[in-house]
């Protein structure tokens, strides 16, 4: 992948191609390494498809932060063992803090669209899936 040239000054920077990560959402980077030559903030558009789901994962290095824009409900499952539950709507906020295992279903029939940041730079982040957790989610 193409790294950007560092900017000398602030720029607007049109969103880059799509890709689904790892985790199993698709991802819009906005600002990042590759876009913009970021060193420590990425900051792009995650959308979870209807009846969809990430798979559960970590970031060991970073937190993470998403803005819910639209969609239905979503709940994040969060803890050592995925035990916490919580339902986020759309104005929502919701902070993963580095090291913390965690899933987000979305059980409508719409798309459930965020905003995230975080502090590590690369779209295609640092990310430890684990699979023995996933099927503590329902």
């Amino acid at each position: 992948m193409k790294t950007a040239l560092k900017h000398k000054f602030g720029c607007v920077v049109s969103g880059a191609a799509s890709y689904v990560s790892k985790q199993g959402s698709e991802y819009i980077p906005g600002i990042s390494k590759e876009t913009v030559g970021s060193q420590v903030l990425f900051l792009g558009m995650v959308t979870i498809p209807p009846e969809g789901r990430t798979r559960a994962h970590i970031h060991p290095y970073h937190e993470s932060a998403f803005y819910m824009l639209s969609g239905d409900v979503v709940e994040l499952w969060t803890g050592n063992a995925l035990e916490q539950q919580e339902k986020a709507y759309p104005g929502d906020y919701l902070y993963i803090p580095a090291g913390i295992p965690h899933v987000a279903v979305n059980r409508s029939n719409v798309p459930a669209v965020f905003i995230g940041v975080r502090d590590e730079p690369t779209a295609q982040e640092s990310v430890e899936m684990h699979p023995e957790l996933d099927a503590r989610v329902p």
